[in-house]
């Protein structure tokens, strides 16, 4: 990719005092010609670079403009290679950790030490997520427009978008694009999207909103929910809202309330809890879980020889 190719040669014109055209040719596995549209491109970013012919020359950044490699230390390297390596994780490839590798080339007092920051973005789903995400992307280089088959609480859809920003977060993967159904922006669920392939070219000059990725936004509070648990599932509630998020009483039970955006939700959490969840409030959820554990019953009751 054009971009990564950029920043590493960005990388190794601050590392080193000067480079050659074909040194940068050989450890980017280019053309010479690719390299001298880079240097072009970089200059038009504002890079100062400069390059010099015959003996002794070579290309390097305009003497007193040159950052102190001091800036980037060793850390913060060893940051941005823990970053660079996520994203092999989500496309099962080593192409980002290969391209530091070229940029390290020769060059061990700008990133040294063990790594001790290692991040994995995989999900069980990996086979047929790393696909997703490879397609969305080359529809965003390409601005076309995907179509694919969507899951959700309310039904089965077939959706066409126009995609715009691949997301992790809630540690899971979306897009976000703009749904030629609901003339609107929305975002999609990797994990509940199938079948996606390229449609139609689209022009780009829609004005795109940055999404509003917060949770109050995307998952508004539907209301109140009070909750008296077993003390065993203590970890879970730190683990999941925080050691702050309950009030241990006498019994020794715990004592939780919190806000809940949906019924379907609450009701999915609540009944793995098994028996170690008295639902106080709101009534019209613990009437829920009364008939829906009432008709599980009934069901294995009527199975029984």
């Amino acid at each position: 990719m054009k971009i990564d190719r950029l920043i590493g040669i960005l990388s190794v014109l601050l590392q080193e005092e000067k480079t050659t055209a074909p040194e940068l040719a050989e450890r980017f596995e280019v053309s010479r010609r690719t390299i001298n549209r880079d240097i072009e491109d970089l200059c038009k970013a504002g890079i100062p670079i400069e390059t010099a012919q015959g003996t002794g020359g070579g290309i390097s950044i305009v003497n007193g403009y040159r950052m102190d490699r001091t800036i980037l230390t060793s850390k913060d390297m060893q940051m941005i290679l823990a970053g660079l390596r996520s994203l092999d994780s989500v496309s099962g490839s080593r192409y980002y950790g290969q391209l530091m590798e070229k940029i390290q080339a020769g060059s061990s007092e700008f990133v040294s030490g063990r790594d001790s920051i290692l991040i994995d973005l995989s999900s069980w789903n990996r086979e047929s997520l790393a696909p997703k995400i490879e397609t969305i992307q080359d529809a965003i280089g390409l601005k076309k427009t995907i179509r694919f088959k969507y899951y959700s609480p309310s039904g089965d859809t077939e959706r066409e978008i126009e995609p715009y920003y691949l997301i992790f977060k809630w540690t899971s993967w979306y897009v976000y694009g703009y749904c030629l159904l609901r003339n609107d922006f929305r975002l999609f669920k990797l994990n509940r999207m199938d079948g996606i392939t390229h449609v139609l070219s689209y022009e780009g000059n829609r004005e795109v909103p940055m999404p509003d990725l917060s949770s109050k936004k995307v998952f508004p509070a539907k209301g109140q929910v009070k909750i008296l648990f077993d003390p065993s599932m203590k970890w879970q509630l730190v683990e999941e809202y925080g050691a702050d998020s309950f009030t241990e009483m006498d019994d020794g039970r715990l004592l939780f309330e919190h806000e809940y955006a949906d019924d379907e939700g609450l009701l999915s959490w609540l009944l793995s809890c098994q028996d170690k969840a008295t639902v106080l409030k709101p009534e019209k959820i613990r009437e829920k879980l009364y008939q829906i554990t009432s008709e599980i019953a009934e069901r294995y009751e009527s199975m029984r020889g």
